[in-house]
């Protein structure tokens, strides 16, 4: 029997950006709270940067029992080496037996640096994270393992991964498809300062010239309604009718992958497992068909409305409301009944 260490805590790399603590990092603390109570160790999140203590309180409302806290003026500006460097001697330090980052550039470029120089593994893209026991095929059982939960071939399978050997257990989880719980206000922690050297040439070959921060045009993330359309809008000119339906709502315009790359819609309007992951108040889905890898990134919404000619469609196993016809036809009807009650 082989069994990880009871004692090591779950930790989560908070992440911080232009001055803003990450809505990634938020959701990680809700879910890293959960698997520390399912091991019954603390949760930790990793802190860096320069003035960012800050950003310890909504850490611990989230859900952290602890905030590992590195200040330094080299690290205001995320750079690999540093923050790899600075994360790797933490880890050596503490020995956490889950660490978790989110599935951002910043993660993305983070977590494999760390991941290889531990010489432990890295599930990239989970959308799901649980803790359980596993039996091997030869009998061996591996006791409270991270079971990390990913879409794999193209989305048309979900695998389950562990590691049973290397710790930490490390993986970056997609953003917003971990829940975000309420915060609990009064809800505190405890502030462990630590210092890293980092007078290393090596950790500084990228000089910090000059940033431009071009701000996002398009927060589906943030959308309260989104309306989307897939390939069965036919094309680029009938999705004009999804950009209408989501002005006359106050909404944003999604699309599948298959409108994105049939040049219905830009690739920022992407939305499932290759593209954003959201859990708006109210999405209306036209012309897409439900495959997995869209389902993956809208199965949350609060509700959801398909439009589609196609009654068996997998969409409408999954819409709280369907409506079988022709969305050239359905979407002005639904224009026209929205204008006349306001």
């Amino acid at each position: 029997m082989s069994e990880i260490n009871k004692h090591g805590e779950v930790w989560l790399f908070a992440e911080v950006q232009d001055g803003n603590l990450q809505d990634v990092s938020l959701e990680l603390c809700c879910k890293a709270r959960q698997l520390a109570a399912q091991l019954g160790v603390p949760a930790a999140a990793i802190l860096l940067g320069n003035d960012v203590e800050k950003f310890a309180a909504p850490l611990f409302q989230y859900g952290a029992d602890k905030v590992y806290l590195v200040e330094n003026p080299a690290l205001a500006v995320y750079r690999t080496d540093p923050f790899a460097h600075t994360v790797v001697e933490l880890i050596k330090k503490y020995n956490p037996q889950i660490a978790l980052y989110g599935a951002t550039p910043l993660g993305r470029d983070l977590a494999p640096r760390v991941a290889s120089a531990l010489q432990t593994g890295l599930t990239a893209d989970c959308t799901d994270l649980d803790i359980s026991d596993v039996t091997e095929k030869d009998g061996t059982l591996h006791k409270n393992l991270l079971l990390q939960i990913r879409p794999a071939f193209g989305g048309n399978i979900v695998a389950t991964i562990v590691n049973y050997d290397c710790r930490p257990q490390m993986a970056t989880v997609r953003e917003g498809v971990m829940p975000l719980r309420e915060p609990e206000p009064n809800r505190k922690g405890k502030i462990i300062r630590e210092s890293v050297p980092l007078e290393e040439q090596t950790l500084f070959a990228v000089e910090v010239i000059q940033r431009e921060i071009q701000k996002r045009k398009l927060n589906l993330k943030g959308a309260r309604v989104i309306v989307a359309g897939g390939a069965g809008v036919g094309s680029k000119e009938s999705f004009e009718l999804i950009f209408d339906l989501a002005g006359a709502f106050g909404g944003a315009v999604g699309a599948s992958r298959a409108a994105v790359d049939s040049g219905f819609a830009g690739a920022e309007h992407q939305i499932g497992q290759t593209g954003t992951t959201v859990r708006p108040a109210l999405y209306i889905a036209c012309g897409i068909s439900g495959a997995i890898q869209h389902r993956a990134g809208m199965e949350e919404s609060a509700k959801i409305i398909a439009v589609n000619t196609d009654k068996d469609a997998p969409i409408f196993s999954l819409a709280h409301y369907g409506i079988v016809g022709d969305l050239k036809q359905v979407i002005p009807m639904m224009l026209k009944a929205f204008k006349e009650r306001i």
